[in-house]
């Protein structure tokens, strides 16, 4: 191939531009040309299509977000749009394409390769949930910013001897929950993968006051319910004094890690490496700290992440 493109596609996640960075760089230092797609699938189908120059991508490693921007585009998943799609990336001569996010930008890659496009996916959402990988760009960031604000809020919740339950991103996963709330000394994590049951997390609470606790912190996956929903369910079965946070968005922004960083370059290149060898129709991951890369529809179609609840276990053991 000698002329590719890549976009960044839903939800923002930081490294995304660490990934975009790599692939523009490795491209051109392979000999090929590279052109970036604003607005995800939305500027796919617009022909919002520009080439990328090693200096567009100066000084972009360290930086959250996705300067190709990002959008929803439902109507992707009609072929109408994937055929559109199709016809832009032809207009410019596009060979190939690179496409960074998650779940849902994995089934436009998918929709693309079943049309004979060849295109390449690589893990971009900070909630870890994309099969085929162990771990996505962006999650390592967000457990760190769940984990300073996990720190903070355990720092007022002893003061006042609160409950304190953090509800962090994870609608259909419960990783960042997982890793967050194990590595803040978390008393309780609360995951949409595992039932739970509100009277054995309140006399959980009440069996740590008897210990001589001075505070307890829940960390609670957004895939569960909301904090406020589970507060008031919890005084249902006794006062607490409770308090809520919510995370938020605060967790999708911010400089990326250094893992994230390093993840993602190597995904970028890897994808590059994919392409120039005519292979499409793929995803990039890692497993157990080596790069590989599996067949897109085999990994959408019959992956599934599952969260280490060995985590959640262990959290069990050592949070009394």
């Amino acid at each position: 191939m000698k002329r590719i493109a890549v976009l960044t596609s839903g939800g923002d996640a930081p490294g995304m531009n660490a990934a975009v960075r790599a692939v523009v760089r490795k491209a051109i230092n392979e000999g090929m040309e590279v052109f970036g797609i604003n607005y995800g699938y939305a500027g796919l189908v617009a022909g919002d299509i520009r080439q990328l120059s090693a200096k567009d991508v100066s000084d972009t490693i360290s930086r959250g977000g996705t300067f190709l921007y990002s959008a929803r585009y439902p109507e992707f998943s009609q072929v109408e749009g994937q055929l559109k799609g199709i016809e832009q990336l032809k207009k410019f001569g596009i060979e190939g394409l690179v496409v960074i996010g998650g779940d849902g930008s994995y089934r436009g890659a998918l929709a693309l390769t079943k049309h004979g496009f060849p295109a390449v996916g690589i893990p971009g959402t900070i909630d870890n949930d994309i099969p085929g990988t162990d771990y996505t760009i962006g999650f390592d960031t967000a457990v760190n910013t769940a984990l300073e604000a996990l720190d903070r809020i355990r720092d007022t919740a002893t003061s006042h001897i609160r409950t304190f339950i953090v509800e962090v991103m994870g609608r259909n996963a419960g990783d960042i929950a997982l890793w967050a709330g194990v590595a803040s000394g978390a008393e309780q994590i609360i995951i949409p993968e595992v039932d739970s049951d509100m009277k054995v997390i309140a006399e959980k609470i009440q069996e740590g006051r008897r210990k001589g606790k001075k505070h307890t912190l829940i960390v609670l996956a957004e895939g569960v319910m909301g904090g406020i929903e589970f507060a008031e369910k919890l005084w249902g079965h006794g006062e607490q004094h409770t308090r809520v946070s919510v995370l938020g968005h605060v967790q999708r922004g911010g400089s990326p890690s250094a893992r994230d960083r390093v993840l993602a370059s190597m995904f970028g290149a890897k994808a590059v490496d994919l392409l120039q060898q005519g292979i499409g129709g793929v995803c990039v991951g890692i497993r157990q700290d080596k790069i590989i890369y599996s067949d897109i529809i085999e990994t959408l179609e019959n992956g599934k992440h599952q969260p280490n609840l060995d985590l959640l276990t262990l959290n069990e053991e050592i949070s009394g």
